[in-house]
C-alpha cells in the first residue's frame, strides 16, 4: 500500500495515471455542463473498469469539544433498549491514514446511522466518503447498508460513487480497531476495493 493508504492497482502506471487524470476531467466538466453527461455515458460500453483498493480508519467520536458524531433522533423506546434500537446519528468523521486521529486525513464519512436491531447491534449506515487527498480529491464513495457492529468484520456495499470513482460498485469491509463503552467513540479500520470507470 501507498503511503497514504490508498492505492490504486490495474494496469501500467503511467496508463493508470493518464486514466484516473482523463476521469477526473470528464467528472470535472460534467459537473460543470450537465449536457456532456449524455455523450460520455454513451461511451461507457467502451470503457474499460478500473478497481481501486483504499485502506483507512474511520474516527466515529460523541465525547469532547467536537464531536463528529451526534445522535439526532431517537424512539420513545431507544434509552431503555439494549441495542439502543431507534437511534439515528449524523456523522462528520474523519478519516485518517492510521488509527491515530493526528495523521493527515484522507478524507471524511459524511451521512447517517441507525440503530435497526431489537436484538442485536446491527446499524443501517448510509454514509458517502468524501476523499481530500490530492488523487481522488472530492471524489466520492457511498455506502449504504447492513453493519452488524459486533462481528469482527463486516461486509458493507459500495453502491456508487462521483469523481474518480464514477459508476462505483464494490465491497468495504470494516474491523473495530477501537471502542469506548462509556463514551460511544471508536475507530473502524476499513478496507475498500471498489470497481469504477
Amino acid at each position: 500500500m501507498a503511503k497514504l493508504g490508498l492505492t490504486a492497482i490495474g494496469g501500467g502506471a503511467l496508463a493508470l495515471v493518464a486514466m484516473v487524470a482523463t476521469a477526473t476531467t470528464l467528472a470535472r466538466a460534467e459537473v460543470d455542463d450537465p449536457e456532456k453527461v449524455d455523450p460520455w455515458f454513451d461511451r461507457l460500453s467502451h470503457a474499460k473498469r478500473k478497481t481501486t483498493r483504499l485502506h483507512f480508519y474511520f474516527h466515529d467520536t460523541f465525547s469532547g469539544k467536537s464531536p463528529t458524531a451526534v445522535r439526532v433522533a431517537e424512539a420513545a423506546m431507544t434509552n431503555k433498549s439494549p441495542t439502543l434500537f431507534g437511534a439515528v446519528i449524523m456523522i462528520d468523521d474523519p478519516l485518517t491514514e492510521g488509527p491515530d486521529p493526528e495523521p493527515p486525513l484522507v478524507g471524511r464519512a459524511q451521512g447517517f446511522y441507525g440503530s435497526v436491531g431489537l436484538k442485536s447491534m446491527t446499524l443501517l449506515m448510509d454514509m458517502n466518503l468524501v476523499f481530500t487527498s490530492p488523487k481522488y480529491n472530492d471524489s466520492t464513495l457511498s455506502i449504504l447498508g447492513r453493519n452488524p457492529a459486533l462481528k469482527t468484520y463486516r461486509e458493507l456495499p459500495i453502491v456508487g460513487g462521483t469523481g474518480v470513482f464514477q459508476l462505483a460498485s464494490g465491497i468495504a469491509t470494516a474491523k473495530t480497531y477501537f471502542l469506548n463503552l462509556t463514551t460511544g467513540d471508536a475507530v473502524v479500520e476499513y478496507n475498500v476495493i471498489a470497481r469504477h470507470y
